[in-house]
């Protein structure tokens, strides 16, 4: 995506800009996190640096405040990734119950790495931190859905779940 095709829409802008004007005068930033979500959805899934650049100029601040924020949170994703973007908790209480070995089977299940991409552009795999679901770990966030108590058994079925729903042209 060049940089003359980086450009929300009227309706977004106008969305952006009222985003803005809910915090007080010079504090504006603080819609920063909202407005990332926004672009990150209308740009393809993830912050190109001209994206981020685009919205530091929309929002009127210095790219590297952009970049600080994005590149901070797991859910922005700094690199482009497949349709299917499984984020694997790894922190204490999802490690303790087995968050490596889920980690592991998917990197085999998958023949990727952790913030690697398919080879058929379906599955991007992240080792993210905390997800907020501790008593039912492990577990993983897979587009808005949490898969809770995860077995090798339950993961198998899921990418297998995943899979079919691609097929059927539907994202995860």
């Amino acid at each position: 995506m060049t940089t003359t095709e980086i450009q929300f829409d009227s309706e977004t802008l106008a969305l952006v800009n009222n985003m803005m004007k809910r915090y007080p005068e010079g504090k504006h930033k603080s819609a920063l996190i909202p407005v990332l979500h926004i672009a990150q959805a209308e740009f393809g899934g993830w912050l190109s640096v001209p994206t981020m650049d685009y919205v530091a100029s929309v929002m009127n601040l210095k790219p590297i405040e952009v970049y600080e924020v994005a590149s901070f949170y797991s859910m922005f994703n700094m690199h482009p990734v497949g349709k299917c973007l499984i984020e694997v908790c790894r922190t204490s209480s999802c490690w303790l119950r087995g968050a490596e070995d889920v980690i592991d089977h998917i990197e085999k299940r998958l023949n990727i790495r952790v913030g690697e991409t398919s080879a058929d552009g379906m599955f991007t795999l992240k080792a993210v931190e905390c997800l907020g679901s501790c008593g039912t770990a492990p577990m993983m966030q897979v587009g808005a859905d949490y898969h809770e108590n995860l077995t090798i058994e339950k993961v198998d079925t899921l990418l297998e779940k995943f899979k079919d729903e691609n097929k059927q042209s539907r994202y995860c």
